[in-house]
């Protein structure tokens, strides 16, 4: 019985059956993984549709190729181009796809079943890490932009206060502004208590003559980036 259902719905030749059958169970996989990406994830629309539509077309290409060497080089070619019109993402969008590519090539082999488990498998372990929180920092990191002006050195000006209410900073980048009479300093912070974020802000307020100062979470790729 399992033999039977771990077999190949392709033979020899494809036929129109063994085509539709794979197709859809293509579309049917590509949907449920879409769907389970944006489950407590914020992804565009675009990059959504993408994903319920991969493994269709990974799974025709691999139709196509069925043992052709040549073939097979040609579209190897076709998608290193594609590659350079890629935007990076974050990470689990990257294994997202990759499981896409992952269930495109096995239902291109006739594999559903295979592809079908594989798929229950992956989303059912996902969904259990993201249910225990698993590998996530329980302290959040923030993206903090201070406004000194030109006439004070940013060098160390507000370790001191990082050092008591935060458990961890550091200074990104630095960018002038206002025809260079100010600066803009960038740090990643981690505060020790989100009570203290308001305390924090006052201290470097009286520190920095009152100028603009934005505290808010690290978009996702920076963080990722770090």
């Amino acid at each position: 019985m399992l033999n039977t259902l771990f077999a190949s719905v392709i033979s020899n030749a494809i036929t129109p059956y063994s085509f539709l059958l794979c197709t859809a169970a293509s579309l049917v996989l590509g949907a449920v993984i879409a769907a389970a990406s944006i489950y407590k994830s914020k992804t565009s629309a675009s990059f959504t549709i993408t994903l319920a539509l991969m493994p269709a077309v990974v799974q025709m290409v691999i139709m196509l190729v069925n043992g052709n060497i040549g073939a097979g080089i040609a579209v190897m070619g076709a998608f290193n181009l594609v590659r350079f019109r890629s935007v990076p993402g974050t990470a689990k969008e990257i294994c997202s796809i990759f499981m896409a590519m992952a269930v495109g090539l096995a239902t291109g082999m006739g594999q559903i079943a295979i592809a079908a488990i594989f798929t229950v498998i992956i989303l059912a372990v996902n969904l259990l890490y993201m249910t225990m929180s698993f590998g996530e920092n329980k302290k959040t990191l923030k993206e903090l932009k201070i406004t000194i002006p030109e006439n004070l050195d940013y060098t160390g000006i507000f370790d001191d206060i990082f050092a008591e209410y935060t458990a961890q900073s550091e200074l990104i980048k630095v960018r002038t502004t206002n025809m260079g009479s100010l600066y803009q300093l960038f740090y990643h912070v981690m505060l020790k208590d989100q009570a203290l974020e308001k305390k924090m802000l006052d201290s470097i307020r009286c520190r920095n003559g009152n100028l603009d100062i934005i505290c808010g979470r690290v978009p996702e790729n920076s963080r990722e980036a770090l």
